[in-house]
């Protein structure tokens, strides 16, 4: 019987002769841990606790990412990434500061996340990294602590699904309704549990950016982890990242077998979004449309691409942002800053009144930009609009051209 893509991921980085058949218990090694601002300083106090002053099991696979509310705009977060830095430098271990943007970002740009590869840490959406082909999960503090001191961690081996996406994606129409469409269907258990491999021509065209929306928005799905098969132009991206030319990406075999196959037709897919108070109540923008709008976010793991930003300021260019209403952007790493710096997409913003922070997890994390107040209407591109998860207001969820066109408006709208 041929396996999926996890269990060939499981399989190279297990004990010879380990099952790996679904809900089998493995031990997995790893080339990546890691742990953020948040989390960070439990799990340096986890490690200390139980393993001394030992050292890490290997430090240049161990880093510490600070993305949540950077720089520190309180003293909890203050103190916990201080803890971090001072153990750090104990240990010899590499922290990505607070310039440098989300982790996962940050993993894939500087070749720690690839094709086949296997990356830990604390952050609930490191499955983010199935965009390049990587195996990524967030764990707990304590389990993370136990991966900087052996080096690997117990893991159940999911059942996969398959997703099979008919149609393209047509402008106005992007990654993110892509995703939606997935989400609308699937809604917020269907993949509870399970490994998702991603197929079709639309996902097959997708570049990194959309990748890496897709990928994002699994954890919405119930899901483990989604797998987007690489494609050439991601894997010569991984390969130049890492600076490995004999690195191969892992894919199914014909004959893999999957627990579940779903389609998802996007044939005529128009503009989406999310309404509160979950990231699965998906409709039509068309249906809300109207709705007065105080505040709009962008970036986040989800959106916060240079691609994603160019979009913007595209539909914007000329324009400026409605009276009343608060546009804020944060893009995801510093190389994404750089990129909208040099190409004008961030003079651009900045014209049409745009409100630009640096590199990190934005609206995401609590005081950090694109917080509400109780009464305010947000469209985000986040990844969750949960209550209370980007403040006491209401947000609603949509891609960057979606969520452009509400800026100008000042009320939801249906890009043209």
């Amino acid at each position: 019987m041929g396996q999926t893509i996890i269990q060939k991921i499981f399989q190279a980085h297990s004990p010879a002769g380990t099952d790996v058949s679904p809900g089998s218990i493995i031990w997995l090694d790893l080339d990546v841990r890691t742990a953020r601002d948040f989390a960070g300083a439990n799990v340096v106090q986890n490690y200390r606790t139980h393993y001394g002053d030992a050292p890490v099991a290997d430090k240049d696979k161990t880093f510490f990412t600070f993305d949540l509310v950077v720089p520190a705009k309180n003293i909890p977060y203050a103190n916990n990434q201080q803890i971090c830095r001072i153990w750090a430098r104990e240990q010899g271990v590499k922290v990505y500061d607070v310039d440098a943007g989300i982790g996962s970002h940050v993993a894939i740009e500087e070749g720690l996340a690839y094709p086949g590869s296997t990356f830990v840490g604390t952050d609930s959406h490191l499955n983010i990294l199935g965009a390049v082909g990587a195996f990524g999960q967030g764990m707990g503090d304590k389990d993370i602590a136990f991966t900087f001191k052996t080096g690997k961690t117990w893991f159940e081996v999911p059942p996969t699904m398959r997703v099979i996406v008919k149609g393209k994606i047509e402008y106005p129409c992007t990654a993110r309704d892509l995703t939606l469409a997935v989400l609308r269907q699937l809604g917020s258990k269907g993949a509870l549990g399970r490994a998702i491999e991603f197929y079709g021509p639309a996902v097959e065209e997708l570049d990194l950016a959309g990748r890496i929306t897709l990928a994002s928005q699994v954890t919405e799905m119930g899901g483990i982890i989604g797998f987007i098969p690489p494609s050439e132009e991601i894997v010569a991206y991984a390969r130049q990242r890492t600076g490995r030319d004999d690195l191969e990406p892992v894919y199914a075999d014909p004959d893999a077998e999957y627990i579940e196959t779903v389609e998802v037709d996007i044939t005529g897919l128009e503009p989406l979004i999310a309404c509160p108070p979950s990231p699965a109540n998906v409709m039509p923008v068309r249906e809300v449309a109207g709705r007065r709008v105080d505040s709009v976010f962008f970036g986040s793991c989800t959106n916060g691409r240079f691609e994603d930003f160019a979009a913007v300021a595209e539909v914007v260019k000329g324009k400026h942002v409605a009276s009343g209403v608060m546009a804020s952007v944060v893009p995801a790493t510093r190389t994404v800053f750089e990129q909208m710096l040099r190409s004008g997409v961030l003079e651009t913003l900045f014209e049409a009144g745009f409100i630009i922070s640096n590199p990190g997890c934005g609206g995401c994390a609590s005081g950090h930009i694109g917080m509400t107040g109780k009464g305010q209407v947000q469209i985000s591109t986040s990844n969750r609009n949960f209550p209370g998860k980007q403040g006491a207001g209401e947000t609603y969820l949509a891609s960057p051209v979606t969520a452009a066109w509400c800026a100008l408006t000042g009320e939801i709208s249906a890009p043209v």
